[in-house]
Formats: C-alpha cells, structure tokens, sequence
C-alpha cells in the first residue's frame, strides 16, 4: 500500500513551514506529500520549494489561480495528479504529532475512511510557536486546550468502531481514505465555493456509496493553530447543496475530479 499525505495550503507559509516541520519529522513517512495550493504567492512556493530541496520523499506542488475560495477544486488535482493508494489529508494550519501518519496508516481498513480530532492551540501562544517554531506538545503543554485530545494511546484507538453516517465529531482537516474510494465517488463537488461543506459532502457521500467512517481517538493527532474565521460568505448555499446530497443519498457529483484524470 502506498500512501501520501495531502496538505491543503492558501497564502500562510508562516504555518506551512511548521506543518512541513512536522510532516518531515513523522515516525513513518509517506510515499509521497502532496501539497494543494488554493493560490497562494510567491513565498509559499519559495518554502515548498526549500523542503522539496531537503526533503528525503518526493513534495509535489499544486497550484491554482487564486479565484476565491476553491478548496474542492485545487484537492481534486492534487489526488488527480498522483497514483497513490491511500490518502491522508490535513489542513495546512495543522501540525502533526510525530506518529500521526503512522497512526492512520496502521488503522487503514477496505471499506473504511477514517476521521481524526484536533487539539486546538491558544491564541495567545501563536506568536511564540512561531517564533520558536515549537512542533511537539504533549498534554502538559501550555499551549493547548483540549487536553484530553493529545492522549497518544494507540491500543485504545482500537476499541472504536466503525460506523454508518457522518459523525459530528467530523472534521476535514484530518481525515484518511482511500483513493479508489474517492475516485468512486467523482471526488470533491467543484459547486462548493467559498468556506463551508466540501469536506462533509465527500464523507457523506463515501457513506452513500457504502464507504463506513471511524474515529481515530487517541491516535492520529494534529494541533489547530488558531486564526480568525474565514469569510462564510457563500456558507448558506453551500450547505443547501449538501442537505441535497443527504436528502437524495447522492453518491457520484457531476462536477469533480473526473475532468483531470487521465
């Protein structure tokens, strides 16, 4: 099984460079990282381009015009772009616990995507996170909140099971599939601009098409650093189109990564 870890990005390299920090200091490195650039500038493709140079796996870059927001759009090229197995993907504001490849890639099953929680870190501890470009917390850290969630006991992780539907612990900045999977599904709907529902329609959809969800609790840990809300401007339609995708159990969208494959 080969499998990459996909990093959606836009114009924040400060936080990048922490998640490619981490993304270089996992236990288990994935085959490939695959970096999903919602049109950012000039110093994100520098700092890519600085860990594509010391980097011991291939980093391989995506970018689009930036038009808005097109989070859908950039993540269907990236999976498009590449033939790897299985599928990791985070937030690039998000950095990773040093087991957290590891910890999906271990709880990897057929038939199943896996969804994963975050440790948020306090507003007030930002400035000198990056400062000292601090990557490993643990749950004594003073940074953190959500203590509970930065418990690294694997075998517990275990113990959950798998499950239909969409859960409301579901976030999209930590979450694993395979890519078979996606490709099934025509991948993420294009219709979703600006901030809101691209995430959850997929998983909806993959639970549609008989793909089961479960939790990674006590594993596969990431720590959220803190920014203001993004603009939820298209946010109402948005989520009209996925109470659609739940009222007709839709499974396969027109508008996906169709178009980009080979």
């Amino acid at each position: 099984m080969t499998s990459a870890l996909l990093i959606s990005t836009y114009n924040w390299p400060e936080a990048l460079r922490l998640v490619m920090i981490s993304a270089l200091s996992q236990t288990h490195l994935p085959n490939k990282i695959l970096i999903a650039d919602d049109g950012s500038a000039k110093e994100t493709e520098e700092l890519i381009i600085e860990f594509q140079l010391k980097s011991t796996v291939p980093i391989i870059h995506f970018h689009q015009t930036d038009k808005g927001f097109r989070k859908a759009k950039i993540l269907n090229k990236a999976i498009a772009g590449t033939d790897i197995d299985y599928i990791i993907q985070v937030d690039g504001d998000c950095i990773l616990h040093p087991n957290f490849v590891k910890d999906h890639l271990n709880l990897a099953e057929k038939g199943i995507y896996l969804y994963g929680s975050r440790v948020n870190l306090l507003p007030n501890a930002i400035e000198k996170i990056f400062k000292t470009k601090k990557i490993y917390f643990n749950v004594f850290s003073s940074e953190i909140k959500n203590r509970t969630r930065t418990l690294h006991i694997p075998f517990l992780s275990r113990l959950y099971k798998s499950h239909e539907g969409i859960s409301k612990k579901f976030r999209g900045c930590n979450v694993s599939y395979w890519r078979k999977d996606f490709i099934a599904i025509n991948g993420y709907n294009e219709d979703f601009e600006g901030w809101g529902r691209e995430d959850s329609d997929l998983a909806i959809r993959l639970g549609n098409n008989h793909v089961n969800a479960k939790r990674l609790r006590y594993a596969g840990i990431v720590y959220h650093i803190f920014h203001k809300v993004n603009s939820k401007d298209h946010f109402e339609l948005n989520d009209k189109m996925q109470k659609e995708t739940i009222a007709n159990r839709t499974v396969k969208i027109l508008n996906g990564v169709d178009k980009y494959l080979k």
